[in-house]
């Protein structure tokens, strides 16, 4: 399917296309400063791009859109309580749409020269902070009785100042269990409908992998940015010790990269370990896993 876009280079020139445009609806997956300005001519609405535990994920609503659609019904009651003035609707979470609907089929393993009859793990680490740094050059070695993909940040992939985490990975490509995501792979949707385990940290990757009913682990290790370390740990502390208890009950932990092995072992062989939490946490935070979340916003839109 052929999409017709336009770049633009800041905020400001993308004011300038919306008013010059004017479109009915304008759908953004941040916050944005000239909302005075467009709503003379169109209505808004806002959409996050992950359900993870991070304060970002609320306070995108500062600025109040025309609607926001929401997942979760505790993270609905939660914003609602937050901006008792603004719109929000529950709709679940479009982007595991496919997964549910069954449209999306998944990666073709063989294809990929991986080994299908192999289970099969992610690890799709967040940007920071992160466990990256944390796994030896020659970790697909000893994890050889699986399948691995790996779907790290963008950001990792193509900023000059992650080399060393670029030439690390590019050692784990060498694995002939191994496949590593290209920067041109954008969504993550195909990995999580292939994989059997996520292992992940600060992720929003997490709630939608548990959404699938299939079993997560934690890494409680960090290979963390200059930006929280030493002196600037308190940041650290400040925002991941609050967002990291909401998922402490999601899927099992691994303290550190020494133990992890162990730990997915025993979570492949008991996936029903934490099926209980994982259902909680997807009413909770993902909403109805009907396949319909991009209908409902449709009809919505269409209602207006």
């Amino acid at each position: 399917m052929d999409i017709s876009y336009t770049w633009v280079y800041d905020d400001n020139e993308a004011k300038d296309l919306y008013l010059t445009k004017k479109p009915d609806w304008i759908f953004f997956g941040n916050e944005f400063a000239f909302l005075d300005e467009i709503h003379k001519n169109s209505k808004t609405v806002q959409m996050g791009h992950g359900v993870g535990p991070k304060p970002s994920y609320y306070r995108k609503s500062d600025s109040p859109m025309t609607v926001r659609f929401m997942e979760g019904k505790l993270r609905l009651k939660k914003i609602e309580e937050m901006y008792p003035n603004d719109k929000f609707v529950q709709v679940g979470f479009s982007k595991l749409d496919p997964i549910f609907d069954e449209t999306e089929q998944g990666l073709d393993l063989a294809n990929l020269g991986l080994d299908p009859n192999k289970k099969t793990i992610l690890y799709a680490p967040t940007f920071n902070p992160t466990s990256l740094g944390c796994f030896p050059k020659n970790w697909p070695s000893e994890f050889s009785e699986y399948n691995i993909l790996i779907k790290v940040h963008s950001l990792t992939l193509s900023r000059n100042r992650y080399k060393i985490d670029q030439e690390r990975i590019q050692a784990w490509k060498q694995y002939s269990n191994v496949y590593v995501a290209g920067v041109d792979e954008f969504s993550l949707v195909p990995f999580l409908k292939t994989a059997d385990i996520l292992v992940s940290e600060a992720s929003s990757t997490l709630f939608e992998f548990a959404a699938l009913d299939k079993p997560v682990v934690i890494c409680d290790f960090y290979d963390l940015k200059w930006s929280y370390k030493g002196i600037f740990k308190y940041r650290f502390e400040k925002r991941f010790g609050k967002d990291s208890a909401i998922y402490k009950d999601l899927g099992a932990h691994a303290t550190n990269y020494k133990k992890l092995n162990t730990v997915i072992k025993d979570e492949i062989e008991n996936p029903e370990n934490f099926k209980n939490s994982r259902l909680k946490y997807n009413i909770d935070h993902v909403g109805p896993t009907d396949g319909n979340a991009s209908i409902r916003i449709a009809n919505y839109l269409e209602s207006k």
